[in-house]
């Protein structure tokens, strides 16, 4: 496998992070703050703070998770190495391309790149039950088993590619790439806090620009892909 480079795990981490699931998860978790709390902004900021932080820490965790499996199946096929890299090469383009295709042809729930229907009234169930901090730092680590479908891709190839470092040398990629990831939505929570922003014009604004959200994450996906086939990243 090609070395490491952080380009490709800074370009699949900013994929990840713009993903409308994510966005809309946080949203509908402020929401549901406030409305039990209209008057206690800072608890929104907690409460918003402890759901990042719950997504973050079980992020990591399944990114460990994740590369420890990359680095067994690896092992069991390292003459092949050179075509795993490939395939993730592959599947990243692919899901870029998904994307892609998601801003001339945007349909809700689209494969690999959005959130299934089917999963949405549950995810809205169990976040309504939120009534402070805690409650959304406990209900994070459920709600991230919901955004998996829909933000697990580029997380899979990064993860590939941070497997044959090794458990403890990955840790820190795998530390720096969900910072990344959960940057916007540490954005979001400030911005509302702070009174620049309401929950309502957040959600606005990711059905508003959903496709251009889709197409920047699958530009950057495909270049990725690229980058790996060719080196020149």
């Amino acid at each position: 496998m090609n070395e490491l480079n952080i380009g490709r795990i800074t370009l699949l981490a900013l994929a990840d992070s713009v993903n409308p699931c994510a966005i809309v998860v946080l949203a509908m978790v402020l929401m549901a703050i406030v409305i039990q709390n209209p008057e206690k902004r800072k608890r929104v900021l907690y409460a918003g703070i402890a759901f990042v932080a719950s997504v973050y820490i079980g992020y990591l965790f399944y990114g460990v998770v994740i590369t420890e499996f990359f680095r067994t199946f690896a092992r069991l096929l390292r003459e092949n190495s050179s075509w795993i890299y490939e395939m993730l090469a592959v599947l990243c383009m692919i899901i870029g391309a998904l994307n892609i295709k998601d801003f001339f042809y945007y349909k809700k729930g689209s494969f690999a790149t959005e959130m299934p229907i089917f999963l949405r009234p549950k995810v809205k169930k169990i976040i309504n039950s939120i009534t402070s901090p805690i409650g959304a730092f406990v209900i994070g680590f459920l709600v991230t088993l919901f955004l998996l479908p829909c933000t697990i891709g580029p997380y899979i190839i990064a993860s590939g590619l941070l497997s044959e470092l090794g458990f403890f040398n990955a840790i820190p990629w795998l530390l720096y790439y969900n910072i990344i990831f959960v940057i916007p939505m540490l954005v979001i929570v400030g911005l509302i806090y702070l009174g620049f922003s309401r929950v309502e014009e957040v959600s606005g604004w990711k059905e508003k620009n959903i496709k251009i959200l889709h197409l920047i994450a699958g530009i950057l996906l495909f270049l990725v892909g690229i980058s790996m086939l060719t080196g020149w990243l």
